[in-house]
């Protein structure tokens, strides 16, 4: 006897639609999977055995073949192991045949019991789009997926209990559609008010927080570098409904999304001890990096000249094209990677050259620091900050800073311009704007022309960099609250271009 169950498949950050077919011979026993199956879709022999018997029903004592269709595209995961349980029991007869507007997903434990599967969110939403009406899904991955609309979402604790509800025996109530709420206490793990002193880098990073700029901070250790990029998430905007569900499925796909949607922008923070593929994506199954991890937000880069060479310099084309694409042998991924980049280091392995205090590196060693860091890698970063240790009077000062609610007011205020301006052109930040773009948006009048013409020839500036340069200024009048860029924000742009010549120069 023959039962085909709807299931999903995932490639990326994509699902695609899967029809189980279960058929029972007569012959000798045998199990065979077919279908380009993956180590864990073959092991769900066993899974699937056990599970069916230790919830209460007989298992099949005939020859199986299970078939995965579309046969084409390799299935990975132990997301077929509930449409596969019950396909076995439908074409056994201890089971009603659901219909084909109903689709299966879970991993089903020894004793019956469903487990939940990574990339619940991207595979609900394909279902939906695939005319799938009825998603039946581990409990555990039933709030995430019920923030799609237009799909009933039935949390299934275990095989039985989903048996049961398909024989009219028992009923699942479905989950209502989950109404979005952005996280506010998330943005107040780190409060700007607690920073003293480094006025300049805060306005900074004010600016590149309403702008989507990427900053680099350079300074020796304690002047607040790491302090201030924690501070950040507390000046970003909150994420829409379509930001939080696209984060969501870059962190579903690996196993993160914690069973709900992220509600507050990511800030990723990775060990300079990571590889290559760790931080760009990669690896058996293809997984996004940490760079799509913090799509939507921050990746926070401490004590960049500790990172391997080979992974600063696979950052280049992500940071130009906000998408990084990955290319094996079986298949070519692309993940979003929309961010702000923050970046920390010091001026020297002590880190004391330029301030203060005694530096005890040679010129020499100090030159091999700071190479390496590329060029091209430095002018894809569009703000840089040399920083001073704080002074004792600064830290006892008893008037605290600025708020991060005060500063996020502002630059709340400067992107919902730019999303005004942007509207329609899949464009929603100044630092996202391709170089098409820049003269109808960053145009300069004659004496800014000036300006910048003196600064490109003085400063060395390429035409990455200029280019950057204008898309700051766009930033700082935005914050302003001016339709057109003015001198004073171009001149202000242009000081926050160039690395302090202690260091570069």
């Amino acid at each position: 006897m023959l039962s085909k169950i709807m299931s999903c498949g995932l490639m990326g950050l994509s699902g695609y639609p899967v029809v189980v077919e279960a058929d029972i011979a007569a012959g000798m026993p045998a199990y065979e999977t077919v279908g380009l199956p993956g180590t864990a879709v073959r092991e769900s022999k066993e899974r699937v055995r056990a599970a069916i018997k230790n919830s209460g029903f007989a298992y099949p004592q005939q020859r199986i073949t299970i078939n995965l269709a579309p046969a084409d595209l390799k299935k990975d995961g132990p997301i077929y192991d509930l449409a596969i349980a019950i396909g076995l029991l439908c074409a056994s007869g201890q089971a009603a045949q659901p219909d084909e507007t109903s689709a299966f997903l879970g991993e089903l434990s020894l004793d019956g019991q469903l487990r939940g599967v990574a990339g619940a969110l991207p595979m609900a939403i394909s279902a939906k789009e695939s005319g799938i009406k009825r998603l039946f899904i581990a409990a555990v991955n039933a709030d995430e997926a019920a923030y799609v609309d237009g799909i009933e979402v039935y949390p299934v604790e275990t095989l039985s209990q989903l048996v049961a509800h398909l024989s009219g025996e028992q009923q699942i109530t479905p989950l209502p559609t989950h109404v979005y709420q952005p996280d506010e206490a998330a943005y107040c793990a780190h409060d700007m008010a607690h920073i003293r002193g480094q006025q300049h880098a805060r306005r900074a990073l004010e600016i590149a927080a309403a702008g989507g700029h990427n900053i680099l901070f350079i300074g020796p250790p304690g002047s607040g570098k790491t302090m201030l990029a924690r501070a950040v998430p507390g000046i970003l905007p909150e994420l829409t409904f379509e930001e939080a569900l696209e984060i969501t499925k870059i962190h579903s796909v690996c196993g993160l999304s914690a069973g709900g949607l992220i509600t507050a922008r990511p800030f990723r923070s990775p060990h300079h001890t990571m590889s290559t593929a760790a931080l760009t994506g990669g690896g058996h199954r293809v997984l996004p990096g940490e760079i799509s991890l913090a799509h939507g937000g921050v990746l926070f880069l401490d004590e960049l000249p500790e990172f391997k060479r080979q992974a600063l310099e696979a950052l280049r084309q992500p940071l130009e094209d906000r998408q990084v694409s990955i290319a094996r042998a079986n298949a070519t991924l692309t993940y979003p990677a929309d961010i702000m980049l923050i970046a920390a280091m010091n001026p020297c392995p002590c880190g004391n050259y330029g301030s203060d205090k005694p530096c005890r590196c040679s010129p020499r060693e100090i030159r091999q620091y700071l190479s390496r860091i590329s060029g091209p890698l430095l002018d894809r970063i569009d703000i840089h900050i040399g920083m001073n240790s704080v002074t004792y009077g600064e830290l006892t000062d008893g008037a605290p800073g600025e708020s991060s609610r005060e500063i996020r007011a502002r630059v709340n205020a400067a992107r919902r311009i730019q999303q005004k301006r942007y509207a329609g052109t899949g464009i929603y930040t100044n630092a996202a704007l391709s170089a098409e773009m820049l003269n109808t948006y960053c145009g300069l009048d004659d004496a800014c022309n000036a300006l910048m013409q003196r600064a490109y020839q003085t400063l060395g500036l390429s035409p990455r960099g200029m280019a950057r340069v204008r898309k700051v200024a766009r930033t700082i009048a935005d914050l302003d609250g001016e339709e057109n860029i003015g001198v004073k924000h171009l001149a202000e742009a242009l000081q926050y271009r160039t690395p302090d010549g202690r260091y570069w120069g």
